[in-house]
Formats: structure tokens, sequence, C-alpha cells
């Protein structure tokens, strides 16, 4: 297990080595000039290639692009062109609002999404499995902007119960913090929710039909014991991928919920970064989201052992 780890530690090296060439490559390539928009529109020519000398955005891309790899290696990212702090001092700041909506909607998801499958499961041969899997593909199709925009008309607006927006850290209060993070964790989970119950739900009835299924059934076990201790923890191992691969993306920022609730999470500060061309947040902010996709995956796999014994990582 020990060295399964420590190569799949290692093959991150190289994976955030091409995420940061290519991200380095589109990010530089775009039209924009960081100095002019950080100086406005009344700065002159000699003070915007002032401060271009003074970022280092005048040496030629390649000189650029190992400067920044160079001090990437070392646990430096850089620092903002715009407001002049250290990119993972950004990050950090905007990492809790991002892990606590992460962690809300997860929640919520599997919530919603393990008791809807295991009924469709047991009801598979009635009405309610084609309103399940209607219901599924309408909480997958579903934007997340409209959804947004809906509840906010509907709890935020209408009948005031909770906020419009903003976010306010555990720490002042749980009820605070739940009642502000409560409407953009239910937007993001309903997506999330389908996709776990229609892979869920298809990898039950899977399984359903195995041996060990018919030999529960025939010890004289009902169906609900059949379906919890049995065709569910099977059904779990291919659903892991997908819960975190859903983890791993709303780890990364979820942008257009974070933005239309105005939360200062990870997502807000790429849009942030994008709007003034604020080169180094963003590199390391995509840096930072990448090297979380393959943490995640390392986590999902080190999960395949625990829920069922016969994988071996040896």
């Amino acid at each position: 297990m020990l060295q399964y780890v420590m190569r799949r530690l290692i093959s991150l090296i190289p994976v955030l080595l091409v995420v940061g060439i290519v991200v380095f490559a589109v990010i530089h390539l775009t039209p924009g000039d960081p100095a002019a928009v950080i100086l406005g529109e009344t700065a002159t020519p000699e003070q915007v290639e002032q401060l271009r000398e003074t970022l280092g955005l005048n040496e030629p891309l390649p000189v650029q692009f190992f400067n920044w790899l160079g001090q990437s290696l070392t646990g430096n990212l850089g620092q903002s062109v715009f407001s002049g702090e250290p990119v993972l001092q950004l990050i950090g700041e905007r990492l809790g609002p991002t892990v606590s909506l992460t962690l809300l909607a997860s929640c919520l998801s599997l919530i919603i999404a393990i008791p809807s499958a295991l009924l469709a499961v047991w009801k598979r041969n009635s009405s309610l499995d084609p309103a399940f899997m209607s219901a599924t593909m309408l909480g997958v199709s579903v934007p997340n902007f409209w959804l947004a925009l809906l509840l906010i008309l509907g709890f935020a607006v209408t009948l005031r119960w909770l906020p419009v927006a903003g976010y306010v850290p555990i720490s002042e209060g749980f009820w605070q913090w739940l009642s502000h993070l409560l409407l953009p964790a239910v937007v993001l989970s309903v997506q999330q929710a389908g996709l776990i119950a229609r892979m869920l739900r298809d990898g039950m009835l899977e399984v359903m039909h195995q041996d060990y299924i018919r030999t529960a059934r025939a010890k004289g076990l009902k169906e609900r014991l059949v379906l919890m201790r049995h065709a569910l923890s099977n059904a779990m191992i291919p659903t892991t991928t997908v819960i975190g691969a859903s983890v791993a993306g709303l780890l990364g920022g979820a942008v257009v919920t974070e933005t239309i609730f105005a939360i200062p999470g990870l997502g807000q500060l790429i849009v942030d970064s994008i709007s003034r061309r604020d080169y180094p947040v963003l590199q390391g902010s995509i840096l930072f989201v990448a090297g979380v996709y393959v943490f995640v995956n390392l986590l999902v796999d080190l999960t395949y052992a625990a829920l069922d014994p016969r994988i071996r990582y040896d």
C-alpha cells in the first residue's frame, strides 16, 4: 500500500508540470496587459512599460515560465500583480468558504442520492422507477445559474427565509454560516445528487443478479436487508469514483455559484484574477485545483480497499 501511495505521489509531478505548461501558455497568449489594467486608462505608455519591467512581464515567455516554475518547486507560487500579496496566502484566505460549501453540498447530495437510489431499486418494478429516472435526469440537466436565481427569488426575496448572498464564517455562529451557504449548497447538490443516485441505482441493479444476493435471499433475509447489507456496499465501489470527482470539482471552485451568491471562495478568486489579468494568481489557483483533483483521486483509490477487502495495491 505504501509503495502504491508513493508511486501515485511521484506521478503527481509530471501531471502538475503538464498542467503548468498548458495553463502558462494559454494565459500568456490571451490578449490583455496586466500592467495596463493595474494602472488604468490614464496611464502613459512609459508608466506601463516601467511596471511591466518591474513585474518581469517584458521577459521572453520561456524565461518567465522557468522563473515561475523554479519558484513553484520551492512552494512559492509568486505574488499577485494586482495586490502584491502572496498567491498561497490568497488561496488560503479563499479556501475556507469553498471547503465549507463543498462539504455541505456533498452531505446534502449523499442524503438525497443514497435513499433515493435504494427506494428506486426496492420498487424497481413499479411506477416509482421511471419517476426516479426522470427526476435524476432533471437534476442533472437543470443549469446551476437558473436554479440559483429561482431559489434566490423564492426563499430569499419572496419568503425572506434566507440571505440573498454573502458568506459568514462558522466561527461567527453556526446558523449564520448555514443560512448563508444553504441555498448555494442546494444548487450544487441537485446536480451532484442526480449523478450519484443514477450511478448507484445502476450499480445496485447490476449486483442484484449476483450469486451472493441469491444466497442472502435463500437464507431468508428480507429484501431491505439484502439491499442495505449486500447490494449497497458492493455498488458503492464504482459510485465512489463519481463522488470523488464531484467533490474535487467543487473544491476546485464552483465559479458560477460562488459568483451569483457572492461567496469569496476559490471560484470567485479565479474570476477576479481573469478580469484583472492577474497571471500569478490564476496560474497558482489552477495548479492548486489540479493538485486537488489528483489528491482526491488518490483518496478514492484508497477507499476502494476499505469498501472491498479483496482489493489490494501491493
